[in-house]
């Protein structure tokens, strides 16, 4: 077995026993006392196993199991004590969540079935969380590389935002940044149900027919249809489904929620998608921000001030970096390249937004449209300061 058990106990003489006993069977390692098993666990983690005593000085079988689930919660925890009773079992069982409760002196066939047990438990949870994260990974890269091929222009403007929640984001200290970045970029996914002409329309400042502005207006709850069924992506949806609502309660969805009961991210989101929106119009950034101030009952006052600090104060401004570029071909072209220019085909079409990272799809789609229509060359991709090299993921 590859997967590594933990002992613990304030006795060395046993822990030396449970290595000569078990060490044929299972990797061993052992920690005198809690406070050396932690620092073990930190350092040479993870285990899948952690057997602990329940009664040693300083830091009782109880308190160290449960900060081993803190520090480590896909490790199973198993628990020996030599006076075993029902306070003890409830604590441990309440407090640090153990998988086996076993009494000394345990018989090696009973310790040994314990430790199988576990270290399958521990298979299972690392296998499960595993297939989750390849899920989501590959959902969302699947949603990003069809939004980026339907609609480049809207896949860059959602480059734009996730870069400006970023910033936010640090500024304001919120947490799980990753969610705010995912709403951002997949806050408009929704759109590819809608036909092109209502959205090139709308894009164009056209006048909308009735059925054509509830389309439109229901966005935000399509692409929270889409999300909310990938595994780990419901508070991302949430996010989603209020990116248009008003501080006040107003706008959609038209439900009772307002305020600070409406996620932050969402929150977040108005502001800076509202923000982009302006710039996108020539209104500079100070002035957009100013037309903000004015849109009473609109936006959180906090996240409004937020983003004044983050994107217009001369701080800000002396700190921009322009990233430099290289020219390549699109047989240069590779996976894991960041675009510094957007991407035409020879008849002045816009295929690829700048700002978007080269994936196996989009290169595929570049290639072919090369051969069939052409592509205007040379392309930019940024470059590694270090290096002088294009940037790759």
């Amino acid at each position: 077995m590859s997967e590594k058990v933990l002992f613990v106990d304030d006795d060395a003489n046993i822990l030396t026993s449970y290595q000569r006993v078990l060490r044929k069977q299972f990797r061993i390692e052992v920690a005198v006392g809690a406070e050396a098993a932690l620092k073990l666990i930190e350092r040479q983690g993870p285990y899948a196993v952690v057997v602990s005593d329940m009664y040693m000085p300083g830091m009782n079988g109880v308190q160290f199991l449960a900060k081993v689930k803190e520090i480590a919660p896909d490790t199973v925890r198993i628990m020996l004590t030599g006076n075993p009773d029902l306070r003890t079992a409830i604590e441990a069982v309440h407090h640090g969540h153990i998988f086996r409760f076993l009494t000394k002196p345990c018989p090696p066939d009973s310790l040994v079935l314990a430790l199988e047990a576990g270290i399958e438990q521990y298979r299972l949870i690392t296998a499960e969380r595993d297939l989750l994260e390849k899920t989501l990974s590959g959902s969302v890269r699947m949603l990003m590389d069809i939004l980026a091929m339907v609609d480049p222009h809207l896949f860059g403007r959602a480059q734009v935002i996730r870069g400006y929640i970023r910033s936010l984001a640090q500024t304001l200290q919120v947490g799980e940044v990753w969610k705010l970045e995912l709403a951002a970029m997949l806050a408009q996914v929704g759109l590819v149900t809608i036909p092109p002409v209502v959205v090139l329309k709308a894009r164009a400042g056209h006048t909308l027919s009735d059925g054509e502005r509830e389309m439109l207006e229901r966005v935000p709850e399509i692409s929270h249809n889409l999300l909310i069924n990938i595994p780990r992506l419901e508070p991302v949806a949430k996010i989603v489904l209020y990116q248009n609502k008003h501080f006040d309660g107003s706008g959609f969805p038209r439900d009772s929620v307002s305020g600070y009961d409406i996620p932050l991210g969402a929150r977040l989101l108005k502001v800076l998608s509202d923000l982009r929106d302006l710039e996108e119009s020539s209104i500079t950034r100070r002035r957009a921000l100013e037309i903000l101030r004015k849109r009473e009952g609109w936006y959180d006052p906090r996240v409004l001030e937020a983003t004044a600090v983050t994107f217009v104060s001369p701080m800000e401004a002396q700190h921009q970096v322009e990233v430099p570029a290289v020219a390549v071909s699109v047989r240069g072209l590779k996976v894991g390249q960041l675009l510094a220019s957007d991407v035409y085909t020879a008849d002045g079409k816009l295929l690829i937004s700048a700002g978007h990272r080269i994936s196996e799809a989009l290169l595929e789609r570049i290639r072919n449209f090369a051969e069939v229509t052409g592509i205007r060359e040379p392309l930019y991709v940024e470059m590694t300061s270090a290096t002088g090299t294009p940037r790759a993921a």
